[in-house]
C-alpha cells in the first residue's frame, strides 16, 4: 500500500483587514517559531497603520515589530503560496478570490481584533497579548517544529 505524505508547506501568507494586527502578529510568530524553514509575509484587505500596541506586545516575546508596513494584497510582491491563512471574515472573501486559480490552501482562523477594546493602556496590552498568546498557541498546533 502506497504511503501518502502531506503536501509539504514552504510559503505561508496571513491575512486579516489591515495588515496592521492580526496578520502581522502571526506572520512574526511563525518567523520566530520555524526561523527560515518556511518563507512568510502578510498583507491587508485594506490599508492599515503600524500599531504600537502590536509593536508592544510582540517585543514581549522578542519580535522586532517595529519594521513592519502595512501592505495590501495588490501590494504583494509574490503571490506564490502553498498556504493562505486569514484571520478575519473579510481576509478569508479575498483570499478565496486571490486563490480561485491557484494550487493553495486557504484556512480561515476567525481571529478577535483587539483594536475594539477600549480602556486603560493596560487593560488594552492585554486584549493585544490575548490574540498574540492564541495566535502562538494555534501556530504551534498547525505548523509542529
Amino acid at each position: 500500500m502506497a504511503e501518502i505524505h502531506p503536501t509539504r508547506i514552504s510559503s505561508v501568507l496571513f491575512a486579516c483587514t489591515h495588515n496592521a494586527i492580526r496578520s502581522p502578529m502571526a506572520e512574526g510568530l511563525l518567523k520566530k517559531l520555524q526561523g527560515t524553514r518556511l518563507y512568510v509575509d502578510s498583507a491587508g484587505v485594506r490599508e492599515g497603520d503600524q500599531d504600537p500596541f502590536v509593536t508592544a506586545v510582540m517585543a514581549e516575546l522578542g519580535v522586532d515589530m517595529s519594521r513592519h508596513r502595512c501592505k495590501t494584497f495588490d501590494q504583494l510582491e509574490d503571490t506564490s503560496f502553498d498556504l493562505v491563512i486569514s484571520l478575519s471574515p473579510e481576509a478569508q472573501h479575498r483570499a478565496v478570490e486571490m486563490t480561485r486559480t491557484m494550487a493553495c490552501d486557504v484556512e480561515f482562523w476567525h481571529t478577535f481584533d483587539p483594536s475594539i477594546i477600549e480602556g486603560t493602556r493596560e487593560t488594552r496590552l492585554d486584549a493585544y497579548r490575548q490574540v498574540r498568546d492564541a495566535l502562538m498557541r494555534r501556530l504551534k498546533e498547525r505548523f509542529p517544529a
